[in-house]
């Protein structure tokens, strides 16, 4: 009999951990709330025709493709199945996809809904994705994201207001984060600066790997791309920087002054830090001039989230998108949003041990079960408490009381109520703490208080 497994890079979860990524989405989703954003959902698969082409080559090939239904084989010419030609082969086969993030489907919901949605429209969206990636620590196939864009504005104040929900987000998981903030135009105006203009998507690709790989494995990347040794000597300087975000900023007036790109980008990180300086946040922001994030579709603001104390890549990010929906036939709309990576949360959140005591959800109370008449007896007072919004169960077999409470101690339930013949005759029930270890007998029409106070 073969064993049974899932697929690598995907995850089981038991109730515990369950009830634990619920009270992430529930944190995450309460917030998104607060600042006016409303929930959508797109379907998991999409048109392949609407993935292909928006996350640039890396991104591509990471995406998960559908088999057409039916005999899919059967049309194609049994010379190009011998010419093994992988993505001529894939064309034909596979029409469809599963979504590789939120903000592309997005996209296309907002092209497709145009009628039915009033701009600026602000969403949130908590579903999962699936990429075909390398699993390692804190990188699956399929995984949770939780995403808030707002859609039909070009201000600012879009970006300013994600970064607070960042902010809140992470103060009510208790988790400390550092945000990092660049600019798309800023990097343009860089690869202006070092003479490569045209060559804006490679140069991103490799410096956005500066934190993990380091400089010289950077520059190593750019040398296989044939960017100009004189290019690459330029842009080293620029990439190590140092000092406060004003310093940067300062030096980058000086280095960009010939990009009217490069300034504007300037400009735009400066108005945002000019709001948090208006209403601070309590996280640290910095403006981090390797951040690229490696979307071709970012234009302007690129926002990353890191947990310094956790051994962990971000866990946030995203940034403004101009023109995403032009590639749908819709011109024109700017859109700025971020994203929650729920499932690196979760690991940081156990790393740091993090989640609240009540994050399970358990059980409250467990009735134990002896017979006819006590179970008679207890269903109604089962459904009392229920309708007092505690939770509460009944173990359904009559079976003997030592197997009964080590359910309960299994499942950790704090409580069990005992009602044998002595509680029958008093119209009463006993309550054990399995912390404790106490008993004692209340009157039936005491027990939700007594539960409550427990």
């Amino acid at each position: 009999m073969q064993k049974p497994s899932i697929p690598k890079g995907t995850r089981d979860f038991l109730p515990d951990e369950t009830a634990k990524r619920n009270y992430i989405f529930d944190t995450i989703s309460a917030v998104f709330r607060l600042y006016g954003f409303r929930q959508i959902e797109t379907p998991a698969m999409e048109n392949l025709t609407t993935l292909l082409g928006k996350y640039g080559d890396e991104g591509d090939k990471l995406l998960f493709k559908i088999l057409n239904s039916g005999d899919f084989i059967s049309d194609i010419p049994t010379a190009e199945l011998l010419e093994k030609n992988s993505v001529k082969l894939t064309n034909k086969i596979s029409e469809k996809g599963l979504r590789y993030d939120l903000t592309v489907p997005f996209a296309r919901f907002v092209v497709q809904n145009r009628d039915k949605i009033i701009f600026p429209f602000k969403r949130f969206q908590i579903q999962p994705v699936w990429r075909a990636d390398r699993p390692q620590k804190g990188r699956y196939r399929e995984f949770y994201q939780c995403d808030a864009d707002m859609i039909g504005s070009d201000s600012l104040i879009n970006e300013f207001e994600l970064l607070q929900i960042i902010d809140e987000v992470f103060n009510r998981l208790k988790i400390k984060v550092l945000i990092k903030l660049n600019n798309r135009k800023i990097l343009s105006g860089i690869a202006e600066f070092i003479g490569e203009p045209q060559r804006i998507v490679d140069i991103t690709v490799a410096i956005d790997k500066f934190d993990k790989a380091g400089l010289e494995n950077v520059k190593k990347e750019l040398e296989e791309k044939n960017i100009a040794a004189e290019a690459i000597s330029k842009l080293q300087p620029v990439l190590q920087l140092k000092g406060t975000n004003a310093d940067k900023l300062s030096a980058l007036k000086n280095i960009l002054s010939n990009s009217e790109t490069g300034l504007k980008g300037i400009a735009e990180i400066e108005t945002v830090l000019n709001y948090i300086n208006t209403v601070p946040v309590k996280a640290e922001i910095e403006l981090d001039l390797t951040l690229a994030r490696g979307l071709n579709y970012y234009t302007g603001t690129i926002i990353e989230v890191k947990a310094p104390d956790a051994e962990m890549g971000s866990i946030a990010g995203g940034g403004r998108y101009d023109n995403l929906t032009g590639v749908f036939g819709m011109e024109g709309i700017s859109g700025v949003g971020i994203s929650f990576g729920a499932d690196r949360i979760y690991d940081v959140l156990n790393q740091l041990s993090l989640f609240p005591e009540n994050s399970a959800n358990r059980t409250r109370i467990l009735f134990v079960s002896f017979g006819s008449s006590e179970l008679n007896c207890c269903l109604p007072l089962v459904q009392k408490l229920r309708s007092a919004g505690i939770s509460a169960e009944i173990y359904p077999e009559h079976a003997k009381l030592k197997k009964q409470l080590s359910y309960a101690d299994a499942n950790r339930i704090n409580l069990v109520a005992i009602v044998g013949e002595n509680e029958l005759k008093n119209g009463s029930v006993s309550l054990k703490n399995m912390i404790t270890g106490e008993q004692r007998e209340i009157k039936i029409n005491s027990l939700v208080e007594a539960v409550i106070n427990s």
